[in-house]
């Protein structure tokens, strides 16, 4: 019930304080890089401030949840939790304005479907992107180890989904005075849902977050778990653990109380404003994007090749 000391490590953070100051910190450096010639007030004025570029991301992460959702053939739970914690370490250290969260978000997914075992080649997955399914496909493919260095290569995670399962098996067996626990299931998944658009998957380990879904699924049938998780879930668990651990249940479930959809018409605003501040070199639309391209081309045209002497070679 309690983060690893590898996750907290990696990517678990102290606080909703600690995840602000490291996207300003992000922010920061991508203005100084790309703005060192402009006035503050200028950069004020071009740049997206930390708080608009969490409001674009945001709005991208309800394309990343539609996107899974409508994904043919469907798409395991894992796949898209998967993705969305892809999405959420990689905008930690790097800016929207630097790489588009359009492209950012199908790497993602794609990214998630091989490393979850999801069988799906990449004609299959462009199938399920609208538009030019051959630009997708470039797209996708020049992104993916952008993606894997954006998440420090650490593709392996652990979602909330798998904890449910357990966390239900243990009630179905230690608890029967919770009839049919199968029904909260349209409930926790809800929850994690909207778990999904928070960081609490930044904050939280997924056990704490698995539990407070399942203890928010039975407040809302009118049942109690009380007895269960202090008698029979953390018997052993000492009183400092317990109460920490009912703190954490407490401020996921307020983040998600919390949830609120970026609205459109904001969202159209900051997208023309990114239009016009975005690092040209990684827009697939731009002459320096097709000339970064050209010129990887022409530095791989230059490696030496060599010939190889066949196997059942008489010399």
């Amino acid at each position: 019930m309690f983060p690893t000391s590898t996750q907290k490590k990696h990517w678990m953070f102290k606080d909703e304080e600690d995840i602000a100051n490291r996207r300003r910190e992000t922010n920061r450096r991508f203005i100084d890089k790309h703005g060192a010639e402009m006035s503050e007030e200028k950069r004020a004025e071009f740049f997206l401030t930390p708080s608009e570029e969490k409001i674009v991301a945001q709005y991208y992460e309800c394309h990343l949840r539609d996107f899974c959702k409508a994904f043919q053939p469907p798409m395991p739970k894992a796949v898209s939790g998967t993705a969305s914690h892809y999405f959420k370490r990689f905008y930690m250290h790097n800016s929207v304005m630097d790489f588009h969260p359009k492209g950012i978000l199908v790497t993602c997914v794609y990214l998630s479907c091989k490393v979850e075992e999801f069988n799906v080649s990449i004609g299959q997955f462009v199938a399920n992107v609208k538009g030019d399914k051959e630009k997708a496909t470039d797209i996708i493919l020049n992104n993916e180890l952008t993606v894997m260095h954006g998440v420090h290569y650490h593709l392996t995670v652990h979602t909330p989904f798998r904890p449910v399962e357990g966390l239900l098996i243990d009630i179905k067996t230690r608890c029967p005075s919770l009839q049919n626990p199968d029904r909260l299931r349209p409930i926790i998944d809800e929850f994690l849902e909207a778990v999904f658009f928070t960081d609490a998957v930044l904050l939280f380990a997924p056990s704490q977050i698995a539990l407070a879904a399942i203890l928010y699924a039975v407040s809302r049938v009118q049942e109690n778990l009380d007895a269960y998780v202090t008698s029979e879930l953390l018997a052993s668990a000492a009183r400092p653990q317990l109460q920490a651990l009912v703190e954490a249940v407490r401020k996921i479930r307020l983040l998600v109380k919390t949830v609120e959809q970026p609205q459109r018409d904001v969202v159209k605003q900051l997208e023309r404003k990114l239009d016009k501040c975005r690092n040209q070199e990684n827009n697939p639309e731009s002459q320096a994007y097709k000339r970064r391209m050209r010129e990887m081309l022409e530095d791989d045209d230059d490696v030496p090749s060599y010939k190889v002497a066949r196997v059942d070679s008489d010399s």
